[in-house]
């Protein structure tokens, strides 16, 4: 759109204060209102009443009910109690959306990037303009380029819109975080073993556990609201909790045993349990031999990862991996070793979360009380449209040297968009939803370098994130409290559908993402994909079809289904049937082998940091999710920065203590933007720090945010691939500290 190199542009008041139109006083095109009527006062008569949502300030989705007064405001969010995600009680992430709603900082109105004074700046457009350039820009480079040109990169519900128009176009060029930053190598380990994804929530039966092995996985920290609970159901029940991680996290303090391991070295620990289970004489042999696949295969792998050979690698001693290893085993199979959300860490960790399958597999946990119980979907029919076009080539084509990947790699679409980075498919154009990548992505250097050599970049978001000021178009998307969105259908023990619904109209010159996309659609005349004026109308005709309607759920906001596939688990003596090649749990994965990978997996040592150099950790607070929630006024009130999180002696070496702060510079020299606060405690290995996701932002108009605490993304530049599914394993960095930025300090 501009010839010049395309500049960050600090977004100015005409983004953030002006245009404070609330959709009520608009009519949207064809003259209906928000609300799937012409009169949207059918929303502002409501007084004192309560309206269905599920949350989206995380994954989890929890229903609830969004509150408002005799003057249409809304007051509070409460859950709904028919809810299987969070049993009508919300975490403070929940409970504080309304802070997305209230935030002044938000984004206010249309944007467009224009040269003025040789100086690139935005001004405010109507949507109109910003609509017309859109669709004439993409049309222009699916005509130059080829529709796959156009690039979606999205995170929560609102990208199911946006995909849908990109469909409707030709384009499956499709990257989405959540995955190869995220929950990637987990969902191809287990399958790999047992013949399909985890998915969310995960089918852990937490509540009848009665020993829940956590490796990395802070539950408590990360909020997972339902498993928060029946975490703390077994606790009460007596559940036996072993926790392995460098840190003494939340959940570790609850455990029966923290085992405090040395950071990469988790797969020695896992094949050592192997070892034990194995010989030792721990298992159910008669089910291995029924229900598994290459047992005397990975029996023969495992004979010399013994106690004593792992304990030279992750510092657990020999009597503690036995001890733990049997009290798995007592237990079994009412066992689950969590697969963990956040597993991208090292570069093997399709292999490590293998590993974690593979224990499980043995310990017969799959489909049994207390262990995996047997999911249960429930498939919303599809709205009826035209067939979507084929496209000449997909995120497939991409992500081709990863023969696992199950989703579109983000980091593959970035280097699609480099000229001196791209193959035969290149990428000239984004749109951006919901997802803040340059907070998410690793390697911002390359990410630096796709956003310069783009044709245009289009934004879509609620907030002035990091990404905002590097686009042409900004289009400001209204919260989930103030719009309809996607039924929620989620896998769970029995099926159940929620409804979101508006509270409140729009606020300022905001709207909805299903607006948006039709909007575009219709301008580059794909009409007929978007035969509807308001998604009210989608969700009504979806609802009928399986004999509930838009009024019922407006009523009750959650609907709980039969299960029609039979038991929540495999009954005593059952052999397993399963989607795997065997039809068995593999223990030798027959689909990896035939790829070229190790079908067992195998301890590998990861890169140690030099003299004065720690590894960085970083995780989630129970209030924030990463950077989504880092401006948010309620959840700021909890927690508006990050600390270092240090080990007394490495404190003593620097001369450090509590509360200094100091800036941190990775093993690239890279140095922090900001400055962190140091938090000394026994809680952290000495050889490791750790910091919370997502502060550190360096937007100014992010008024609680800039600033406060310092950013992990920053220091994470060197990123190791998992050759299996792509996944970015970001924890092979390592800093130091510097207490002035542009001074060394040396212990």
């Amino acid at each position: 759109m501009i010839s010049t190199r395309r500049q960050f542009i600090k977004i100015s008041t005409v983004g953030l204060g002006g245009a404070a139109v609330a959709a009520s006083s608009l009519k949207l095109a064809h003259g209906t209102g928000l609300f799937g009527s012409d009169d949207d006062e059918q929303i502002n008569d409501l007084k004192n009443k309560r309206f269905p949502t599920y949350c989206e300030v995380c994954f989890w989705k929890c229903a609830g009910w969004t509150h408002t007064n005799d003057k249409g405001e809304i007051q509070k969010i409460l859950g709904n109690e028919k809810d299987p995600h969070c049993y009508g009680r919300l975490c403070p992430r929940g409970t504080g959306g309304l802070g997305m709603y209230q935030d002044e900082d938000r984004l206010k109105t249309p944007l467009i990037r224009e040269e003025k004074g040789g100086k690139q700046v935005f001004r405010e457009a109507t949507w109109e303009e910003a609509l017309d350039l859109i669709a004439k820009k993409f049309k222009k480079i699916k005509a130059d380029n080829g529709a796959e040109s156009i690039a979606l990169l999205k995170h929560g519900t609102p990208g199911k819109h946006f995909e849908h128009l990109f469909e409707a176009f030709g384009s499956e060029t499709v990257g989405e975080p959540a995955y190869a930053q995220c929950r990637g190598p987990r969902e191809a380990g287990f399958a790999a073993t047992f013949g399909s994804w985890i998915g969310s929530p995960e089918p852990t039966d937490i509540r009848d556990t009665k020993c829940l092995v956590l490796i990395g996985s802070h539950i408590g920290e990360n909020m997972h609201n339902s498993q928060v609970q029946e975490m703390a159901q077994a606790i009460d029940n007596g559940a036996s909790i072993i926790t392995v991680d460098p840190r003494l996290s939340t959940a570790a303090s609850k455990s029966k045993f923290w085992l405090p391991i040395k950071p990469a070295t988790d797969i020695a620990l896992l094949l050592s349990w192997m070892n034990v289970l194995i010989y030792d004489n721990l298992l159910d042999l008669d089910y291995i031999k029924d229900n598994t696949y290459g047992f005397e295969q990975l029996k023969e792998h495992v004979r010399n990862f013994t106690p004593e050979w792992a304990y030279n690698i992750t510092n657990i001693k020999p009597g503690m991996i036995r001890k733990t290893a049997r009290e798995m085993a007592n237990a079994a199979p009412a066992v689950i070793i969590h697969p963990g959300r956040h597993v991208a860490w090292y570069g093997d960790d399709t292999q490590r979360e293998r590993a974690m399958a593979i224990l499980n597999g043995l310990l017969g946990s799959w489909g049994k009380r207390g262990g995996f119980y047997l999911k249960e979907g429930f498939k919303v029919p599809k709205y009826p449209h035209p067939k979507y076009p084929h496209p000449k080539w997909t995120w497939r084509d991409l992500a081709k040297d990863y023969p696992l990947a199950g989703m579109g790699l983000t980091q593959e679409v970035i280097r699609a968009s480099i000229p001196e980075e791209s193959g035969e498919h290149k990428v000239k154009a984004w749109l951006v939803v919901g997802t803040n990548i340059k907070k998410s992505i690793p390697h911002q250097e390359l990410v630096n370098k796709a956003i310069e050599a783009l044709d245009f970049l289009v934004v879509v978001d609620t907030m002035p994130m990091d990404i905002v000021g590097y686009a042409d178009v900004v289009l400001p998307e209204c919260t989930y409290l103030e719009r309809y969105d996607g039924i929620r259908s989620a896998t769970n023990r029995e099926p159940s559908i929620a409804l979101r619904m508006p509270a409140v109209p729009p606020k300022y010159n905001s709207k909805p993402g299903w607006w948006i996309a039709k909007q575009i659609g219709e301008r580059m005349g794909l009409g007929e994909y978007f035969n509807y004026e308001d998604f009210s109308e989608v969700i009504d005709w979806q609802l009928q079809q399986i004999g509930s309607s838009l009024e019922e759920m407006q009523a009750i906001g959650v609907k709980n289904l039969p299960r029609k596939s039979g038991s929540l688990y495999f009954a005593e003596g059952e052999k397993v049937n399963l989607p795997t090649n065997s039809g068995k749990i593999e223990l030798y994965s027959t689909e990896l082998a035939a790829k070229g990978f190790d079908p067992m997996p195998l301890y590998t040592p990861h890169a140690e940091p030099e003299e004065g150099f720690y590894r960085l950790i970083y995780g989630r607070a129970p209030m924030h999710t990463f950077s989504r929630t880092a401006n948010n006024p309620h959840l700021t009130d909890l927690k508006d920065k990050n600390t270092l999180w240090m080990n007394p002696k490495v404190a003593k070496l620097w001369g450090f203590e509590t509360g200094e702060e100091v800036y941190l510079k990775n093993q690239d020299g890279v140095v922090t933007s900001f400055p962190i606060s140091i938090r000394v405690t026994e809680r952290i290995r000495w050889d490791a720090v750790y910091m919370i996701h997502g502060f550190g932002h360096t937007n100014k108009k992010l008024t609680r945010a800039y600033g406060k605490g310092a950013c992990d993304t920053e220091m994470i530049t060197n990123v190791k691939v998992d050759p299996i599914m792509g996944g970015t394993g970001m924890r092979e960095n390592f800093v130091t500290f510097i207490k002035d930025s542009g001074k060394e300090t040396k212990a």
